[in-house]
């Protein structure tokens, strides 16, 4: 799957001590920033994409009761943090698998991204720089990562790699 994408923003980085590529700082930063909000942004981000007329119908099916657990653990180990969703809840490759052979659809995907960036904002993550790098995040991950494999759960590979994020964007991966 090609990993490739954006990479940072020197935007991203002004004004603020960082070395390009320090992870360590950006995980810092969401950890002492979102624990509390990012079980509130998944539910905000749900009741937005239930309520929206194009997406409702791919969100409306019964979720794993673990679902609010299991994607903020997902998007903790993202972000940096520790490999809670891979060691306890799957692989790469089985998630990418959940979001394939849907054909094309770039209005919703157009649209779940708007609905992520009206969640940070319901549910308090004010400070513009964190919003824009979770942003340019959940984008990459809806157009790229999750629509890689649009013609088949089929084809998507084993092996996939989480990928990382931090204030650089998409990190290198190992």
């Amino acid at each position: 799957m090609g990993m490739s994408g954006s990479g940072g923003r020197e935007g991203h980085r002004r004004g603020r001590m960082r070395s390009p590529g320090d992870g360590a700082a950006f995980t810092a930063c969401c950890v002492a920033r979102l624990p509390h909000t990012t079980p509130s942004a998944i539910h905000a981000w749900h009741e937005r994409v239930v309520a929206d007329e194009v997406l409702a119908h791919a969100f409306r099916a019964p979720v794993h009761p673990q679902h609010a657990e299991r994607l903020a653990a997902y998007w903790a180990e993202a972000w940096g943090g520790p490999p809670t969703y891979s060691e306890r809840y799957g692989t790469e490759s089985a998630v990418v698998r959940m979001h394939s052979g849907n054909g094309p659809h770039p209005e919703m995907n157009r649209r779940a991204i708007a609905c992520f960036a009206r969640a940070l904002e319901d549910v308090g993550v004010h400070d513009p720089e964190l919003r824009s790098v979770l942003n340019a995040y959940f984008a990459w991950a809806t157009d790229t990562a999750m629509d890689a494999y649009p013609r088949s759960k089929d084809d998507v590979p084993e092996g996939l790699t989480l990928a990382r994020w931090s204030w650089d964007g998409l990190q290198a991966m190992s």
